[in-house]
């Protein structure tokens, strides 16, 4: 399973934010100079993110956005799905479709909402907060973070995944 670079760039703009929290206001520009996400990206993002209530923007003198919740409050998952739209790892886990050739004979569709269900309540499971703290004390359970990259020339990417 990969991200889209849209969610990738999402999460990784949003862990910006989380970090400057309260300590200037923040603008699409400064996110986008921030984390290298090019600059009419980050604008839209900053829009999908407010429209999904992660974000809330001021507009006027001192005015920009500000996390609408706590980091701790806010899960990828919901990050993810401000952008994507609800996480469905196939076609049939989406509520509504019906374009499948194997529908109506396939012995695993009936099972796919255990598996959808799995992958999104682990990612719910992973706060903002979490992706504001040095790698060495982000570790998730079982794994190990992922090695720091350099600003200038790497692409962000959250746990490793870019599409």
């Amino acid at each position: 399973m990969r991200l889209s670079n849209l969610a990738d760039y999402a999460v990784v703009l949003m862990s910006a934010a989380a970090r400057q929290c309260g300590s200037m206001p923040l603008h699409a520009a400064l996110l986008a100079e921030q984390t290298g996400i090019p600059g009419p990206t980050a604008q839209k993002l900053v829009s999908l993110l407010a429209r999904a209530g992660l974000l809330v923007a001021s507009r006027g003198s001192g005015g920009g956005v500000r996390l609408a919740r706590p980091a701790a409050a806010i899960n990828i998952a919901e990050i993810i799905e401000a952008v994507e739209g609800p996480i469905a790892l196939t076609a049939c886990c989406d509520e509504g479709r019906h374009d499948c050739g194997f529908e109506g004979s396939c012995q695993i569709q009936p099972h796919l909402g255990i598996v959808n269900g799995a992958v999104r309540a682990a990612l719910a499971d992973i706060s903002l907060a979490t992706l504001t703290v040095a790698p060495a004390k982000a570790e998730v359970a079982g794994g190990s973070a992922p090695a720091p990259q350099d600003k200038k020339t790497a692409t962000p990417a959250f746990a490793g995944a870019t599409s």
